[in-house]
């Protein structure tokens, strides 16, 4: 495997040059999550539908494991177990408004180049003006479980469990368990269990206490990735075995209007709606699915019940809840109830991107509430809630470790309108032939399968193939 070696020892003296000046090394975190045997043992996958624009080209490259969807070009990377989904990448003609009216005039590409990305999820489309039509990341490292959506990367390092959203970073590291979506950023360093937002109109940010990050998300002295959310996934990793074992699986029965994915685990008792999407690498154990729900790349719904139009965002993990109607759960969040510790939400709700409710007693959130940071008991809602009303009527709150000024209306109709596209890009409103989205157009796809050279200089590698229509 010289060749795959040569190329892992690129990609880390290539991102260790974008990030000389903060004295940071991937070479430690590569070697330590790098298994040769398994850039052997898995074949990567890719989807092919009638619905959206076709073109891989896979060079000097490892994707083992890995699941494509759309347009995307990769060149001198290790993309292992990640998923990279362009469903959503803009097209030939769509128009995009800078100073001026912009039409693009190709359709956008995911490129991914001296990269090397362990169980990423890749999704959306470039948010960077200078690069519309080419959502690219490069000499970049990402750890376990980050996710990349509609972020532009160029030289950055994304911790475990890291978000990066709607983008772009140059030079800059992200540390574990932080959600950054604050436009651009340049040759910054974020402290792990950060959650910032912010533009023009407000700021919001919040940052989880040393202590309580540890005990969820954490490298340990050998950079192997330790706590409770790791635990979590990892206790439940054989369970994924036989979705890439099998070459056919068992239908399910379920609405014509909705679709679970070939990779997605579905078990137990497990009802679905109309109109529900449940992505690849998406795990449901018990769950009821009201209509229009969704469950995004790297979701566990278990012991639990979605009413209906919920959205569980890439990463989020429910257990033992009940969730109103149109709520809200984002990016990495974990909601940890018990059989004897049920967490309740109300409608209208809005789980903000990496929350832990982590519950020691039963907990109930009212209907139209910003929830955010670390809950363990019903008394810490105090400091980690709001009705939106409230929310709407600040420009200044300080509430523990939370800090936001700026337009509170501005912030919370962000959030609404960002609620809604989600369910209608998915598909929850199609009704006798209109409003078609995910749920309905990802029912025809095929999947099929490539691998990497067996033997020789090369093995490991992926052959240089170039899939067009």
């Amino acid at each position: 495997m010289k060749q795959v070696l040569l190329l892992i020892d690129r990609i880390s003296s290539r991102v260790n040059a974008n990030l000389r000046e903060f004295d940071f090394d991937v070479e430690p975190f590569i070697n330590a999550s790098t298994n040769l045997p398994k850039l052997l043992n898995y074949y990567a996958s890719y989807a092919v539908t009638s619905k959206h624009p076709l073109k891989l080209q896979f060079s000097s490259s490892n994707v083992a494991g890995s699941y494509f969807l759309g347009k995307c070009l990769v060149n001198r990377s290790v993309v292992y177990k990640s998923d990279v989904r362009g469903d959503e990448l803009k097209r030939k003609g769509e128009i995009i408004f800078c100073s001026k009216e912009l039409p693009l005039v190709e359709d956008e590409i995911i490129t991914i180049r001296d990269s090397f990305l362990f169980k990423t999820l890749i999704h959306n489309k470039s948010h960077n003006l200078e690069t519309p039509e080419e959502f690219f990341i490069r000499n970049t490292v990402a750890a376990h479980f980050s996710n990349i959506h509609g972020s532009t990367l160029e030289g950055c390092y994304l911790g475990l469990f890291a978000t990066v959203d709607l983008m772009a970073l140059h030079s800059c590291i992200v540390g574990d368990f932080s959600y950054i979506q604050v436009e651009e950023l340049f040759h910054r360093a974020i402290k792990p269990g950060t959650v910032w937002l912010a533009n023009d109109d407000f700021s919001f940010q919040y940052n989880y206490p040393e202590e309580i990050l540890k005990r969820y998300v954490a490298l340990d002295a050998e950079f192997k990735p330790v706590g409770r959310l790791i635990d979590f996934v990892e206790e439940r990793k054989t369970d994924f075995d036989r979705l890439f074992e099998q070459i056919t699986m068992d239908s399910f029965d379920i609405p014509q209007s909705s679709t679970v994915n070939r990779f997605a685990l579905v078990q137990g008792k497990t009802r679905i709606g109309k109109n529900v999407l449940i992505c690849q690498r998406s795990c449901l154990e018990n769950a009821e699915m009201g209509i229009g729900s969704n469950a995004q790349e790297n979701t566990y719904i278990i012991n639990s019940k979605l009413s209906g139009y919920d959205v569980t965002a890439h990463g989020a993990k429910i257990l033992h809840s009940l969730l109103g109607r149109k709520v809200f759960v984002a990016f990495n969040s974990f909601l940890n109830g018990k059989p004897t510790a049920r967490i309740k939400i109300g409608q209208n709700c809005i789980i903000m991107p990496h929350t832990i409710i982590d519950a020691d007693e039963p907990i109930t959130i009212p209907d139209n509430h910003l929830v955010w940071g670390f809950i363990g008991s019903q008394n810490d809602l105090r400091e980690n809630t709001i009705s939106l009303a409230d929310l709407e009527n600040s420009n200044e709150l300080v509430l523990g470790n939370m800090v936001f000024h700026g337009d509170g209306k501005a912030f919370v109709n962000a959030f609404k309108e960002r609620f809604e596209h989600i369910l209608e890009v998915n598909g929850a409103y199609y009704a006798k032939g209109k409003n078609r989205g995910h749920a309905q157009s990802d029912q025809s796809a095929s999947f099929n399968m490539i691998q990497p050279y067996r033997t020789g200089p090369n093995r490991g590698i992926y052959p240089t193939i170039t899939i067009e229509p």
